[in-house]
């Protein structure tokens, strides 16, 4: 133990004017153990300190073969060890120059143990939620429908909310955020997403019966619903395709109601027609479609971003099924998919293909300074990959 006087000879051999410094005196030593590789130290960004310090936890996920991420409630990061020249020393209790100045008492020397010490730690990146599994495990075993042999001889693994947290690289709020997007349901305590010609069964009950009573789109009733399509189906899935594909709203009397979203039903049937198709011719498809959708409904090619593209190129144009979701989750790989479906691509027609991979406050444009090489073609703006695509 280091006396006041041996402090201040010290500092006279350095050649350091004590009245330059604070009075106290902090002297540390290694504790037993040494110290090393017993802790890690992550840095927070100051919300999630006060996460912790409401008493809400931080979670790492990720599977042995996965990059791990760290996620709060509503949050991922990213992890990844910055090493730092200098040695980072663990003491507790040690007390900051601040804290030092406003404890008139810590005038004297300060005895301080070093609990370990490190020479990296654990930086964090905001990052996109790593989602693409969730829909690949619930996609293993959709829902056919209460009749369906295949659903009550399945062996296939179901997953409960708890077990999409332990799989899932993403926050709980992200996790339930995509269940609802890919228009999932809770069925026996299992999270499940609908076979898409089950749900088109469903929609088109709904439809028929919407035509049938002559009803508003605006205003569809949840009771008469549930009452005359009951014989048919489920009323959890009944009440499940309004959700999807309707606002629920309750009127000044109490009574429930839906307005149906039309942009989300033409896309549905557009999908439905395209899904057996290699190509369509697009005027044919156009006709066919319009002809498909609910009466009163008006149908556009806006409404199928991200979902079918069109082939100007072609003669007759064409247009054909090309969904984001089954696009790679990883931005090369992406661009690399895009680049070998076609070569050139403009601003308008990439942009839904893309826009989900872009970074907090990060833009298309620059997305594309990135990943691609722009260019003039017949005086449009044009973009194709940096790199050779085999």
């Amino acid at each position: 133990m280091r006396s006041r006087a041996e402090v201040d000879a010290t500092l006279r051999t350095a050649k350091l004017n004590p009245a330059e410094l604070l009075p106290a005196v902090h002297c540390l030593s290694f504790g037993p153990q040494g110290g090393a590789g017993e802790c890690c130290l992550l840095q927070l960004e100051a919300g999630l300190c006060a996460e912790l310090e409401a008493g809400r936890s931080l979670v790492i996920r990720g599977e042995k073969d996965e990059q791990a991420v760290l996620c709060s409630k509503d949050k991922t990061y990213d992890m990844k060890i910055a090493d730092t020249s200098n040695m980072l020393l663990f003491i507790p209790g040690c007390k900051t120059p601040e804290e030092l100045n406003a404890d008139q008492a810590s005038c004297n020397i300060i005895h301080s143990q070093i609990a370990g010490f490190s020479n990296n730690f654990w930086e964090l990146r905001r990052c996109r939620p790593k989602l693409k599994k969730l829909r690949k495990l619930l996609m293993e075993d959709p829902y056919e429908g209460p009749d369906s042999v295949k659903d009550q001889t399945s062996t296939v693994s179901k997953y409960t909310t708890e077990d999409l947290l332990s799989l899932i690289q993403a926050s709980e709020e992200e996790i339930l955020h995509q269940l609802q997007v890919i228009g999932a349901c809770v069925i026996e305590g299992y999270w499940r997403v609908l076979e898409f010609d089950y749900e088109m069964k469903l929609l088109n009950h709904v439809t028929q019966l919407i035509d049938s009573e002559s009803w508003s789109l605006n205003k569809v009733p949840l009771r008469t619903c549930l009452e005359e399509l009951g014989p048919l189906e489920p009323i959890e899935m009944i009440e499940h395709i309004l959700l999807s594909y309707g606002r629920k709203y309750t009127d000044d009397a109490g009574e429930v109601y839906f307005e149906m979203r039309e942009d989300k039903i033409c896309r549905a049937i557009a999908q439905m027609l395209l899904q057996n198709a290699v190509k369509f011719n697009l005027s044919e498809f156009h006709e066919v479609w319009q002809q498909s959708v609910p009466e009163g409904m008006s149908t556009s090619l806006d409404q199928l971003k991200g979902l079918a593209l069109v082939d100007k190129a072609s003669r007759p144009e064409t247009i054909f099924l090309l969904k984001v979701e089954d696009l790679p989750e990883d931005n090369q790989e992406r661009f690399n998919s895009l680049f070998s479906i076609r070569e050139k691509w403009t601003e308008a027609d990439i942009t839904p293909y893309i826009q989900d991979l872009c970074a907090e406050k990060q833009t298309v444009g620059a997305l594309l300074t990135k990943y691609a090489r722009s260019s003039m073609q017949n005086g449009i703006k044009v973009y194709n990959s940096r790199r050779p695509i085999s």
